[in-house]
C-alpha cells in the first residue's frame, strides 16, 4: 500500500494514545494543513512500516511528505516549511 501523500498534504502514522500525535494534529489543524492519519495499531503493516522509517523504532507521529521523505514527532512549523519548499 502506497501512504506517499499528495503535493501539499502529509501523511501522519500515529495512535489514539499519542499525546505527541494529537498535539500535532491540532496545530496541523490551525495552520491549515492537510493530512491523512493512519493509525499503525489499526492499519495492517504500517507499524512496521514507521520502524522502517526509524531505524527499528516504533516512534509516533512519523510523518511522510510528499517527495517520500519522513520526519520523527515534527514540529508543525517543521512540516509547514518542509511543505512549502516541494
Amino acid at each position: 500500500m502506497d501512504f506517499t501523500p499528495e503535493s501539499g498534504t502529509i501523511t501522519m502514522f500515529s495512535t489514539t494514545w499519542c499525546g505527541y500525535c494529537n498535539r500535532l494534529k491540532k496545530q496541523l489543524d490551525a495552520k491549515g494543513i492537510g493530512y491523512t492519519e493512519v493509525n499503525i495499531e489499526e492499519v495492517e503493516g504500517t507499524a512496521e512500516l514507521v520502524e522502517q522509517l526509524n531505524g527499528g523504532n516504533r516512534t509516533v507521529p512519523t510523518v511522510l511528505f510528499p517527495d517520500g521523505t519522513a520526519a520523527t514527532n515534527p514540529s508543525a512549523s517543521d512540516v509547514e516549511s518542509r511543505l512549502a519548499v516541494v
